[in-house]
């Protein structure tokens, strides 16, 4: 009977689970964020031709402002900033095509100019999204949903080759530990029962790990060279305000922050049974602005919502704010300790790809079922159906933007999210013609 009471505290956000069921919930979160949160930071400093040092420092802050940026949406801050939802942030993929683009042209030190000016735009939004919020009802919210997990799918199997560009991707090494990781995952998920079932992405990356090791795909040279112990700075990358780079960040946030209402929807809707309210949803995008704004100062690659994570989230249930707070400290440990977090990259990613996709299948009927409950009325799959039509067809066809400007590319031709996004709040207000007070909550 205890035993159930315990576990049932899993479920509630405030209640004070066993360490043991944290420890583990825990691991899962940082195990299924740790890849997608260095990755952005590499990419970036491979673009700007960072040395051995900085490119380890940029790793830090990332590391570090993911688990600040969480602790903000768990605890906010003057009760304005932060959702108190049970999410991970950390560095976000979606912005990384226009970050390599503006780091190339105009150097680092641009990129972070723009991040400060988009931080402080956010905190704008959220203080006004009680005005606007019915511009992004569930109809909308759930067709980004959509656009989110089905964007995730292509990560989720490049990973599961070895990750494109890797030596060996694609190699018959790399999908076995990915099939293994993903039959145990998928087993213990569907058939386990308890803690067992809870806790089926970290058994199943356990074991995967384990497999490959044995097949010689874990190196551990990262380990040798990182240092032990190294602190971040602030302006050490520097401040520039370009007005390109400005603006083309600015508009890549007010986009994105239609996919932090997406993402906290699909948490509260999937796990939680309901929708998030306004000050909620004021909450969250507050409180990225104001990380990102931070971060920028520090050196950290823009943090927003993480997919995998979300679906980790309305997989399990599991909402307590103790495992996120939990896998918050280990990110913050991870990234002030070089050695911790170079043993954390040497997850082979097909063990990462085996175990989340199966979670980013559940985000994108997460958002299926979001837009269900709104009922398919021919107006309804009209907006649906032509947004992701629009939003996958041109950001799957290479080049079928080459007669624009290059931004034009860069916003909207190499993310499925953003034009999505646009063309489902655009059509949503032509043929539903929502108003204010059908759609906003207290």
């Amino acid at each position: 009977m205890e035993s159930k009471k315990e576990l049932n505290a899993l479920y509630k956000y405030d209640a004070k689970p066993q360490f043991g069921e944290i420890l583990s919930l825990g691991l899962q979160h940082v195990v299924a964020a740790i890849v997608g949160i260095v990755t952005p930071g590499l990419m970036i400093a491979e673009v700007t031709n960072l040395n051995e040092a900085n490119t380890t420092l940029i790793l830090q802050t990332s590391l570090v402002f993911a688990g600040i940026t969480t602790l903000i949406q768990l605890f906010p801050i003057f009760g304005r900033f932060g959702a108190r939802l049970p999410v991970m942030m950390g560095a976000s993929f979606a912005y990384v095509p226009i970050l390599l683009a503006i780091g190339a042209e105009f150097g680092i030190g641009a990129i972070f100019g723009a991040q400060l000016i988009g931080g402080l735009t956010v905190i704008f939004v959220g203080l006004t999204i009680k005005k606007i919020r019915f511009i992004f009802p569930p109809i909308v919210t759930g067709t980004v949903i959509l656009s989110i997990g089905f964007s995730l799918f292509p990560v989720a199997v490049n990973y599961m080759a070895g990750g494109a560009g890797n030596e060996g991707y694609g190699s018959w090494k790399s999908w076995l530990v990915a099939i293994i990781t993903f039959v145990i995952v998928f087993y213990l998920n569907n058939f386990g029962r308890g803690f067992l079932k809870l806790s089926s992405m970290l058994v199943g990356m356990i074991i995967g790990y384990i497999v490959s090791l044995f097949l010689g795909m874990v190196d551990f040279v990262p380990i040798a060279n990182a240092g032990i112990v190294q602190p971040i700075l602030p302006l050490h990358f520097g401040l520039e305000f370009k007005a390109v780079p400005i603006a083309t960040l600015v508009v890549m946030y007010l986009v994105d922050s239609v996919q932090t209402i997406g993402q906290f929807t699909a948490t509260t809707f999937g796990a939680m049974d309901r929708q998030p309210t306004d000050k909620e949803i004021s909450g969250a995008i507050m409180g990225s602005g104001l990380a990102n704004f931070l971060g920028s100062l520090f050196g950290s690659v823009p943090c927003a919502t993480f997919g995998q994570n979300v679906g980790l989230v309305v997989s399990t249930k599991a909402i307590n704010k103790y495992i996120f707070t939990f896998a918050s400290g280990v990110l913050l440990i991870a990234g002030f300790l070089p050695k911790i977090a170079a043993i954390l990259t040497t997850i082979p990613q097909s063990v990462i790809g085996g175990a989340t996709i199966s979670v980013f299948a559940t985000i994108a009927m997460t958002g299926l079922r979001t837009v269900a409950n709104e009922g398919l009325t021919p107006k309804n799959t009209t907006v649906v159906g032509t947004s992701l039509a629009f939003g996958i067809g041109i950001a799957l066809s290479e080049g079928s933007l080459a007669g624009f400007p290059a931004w034009v590319t860069t916003i909207f031709g190499n993310s499925e999210v953003i034009l999505t996004a646009i063309i489902a709040v655009i059509l949503n207000l032509i043929l539903n013609k929502p108003k204010p007070e059908k759609i906003l909550q207290e």
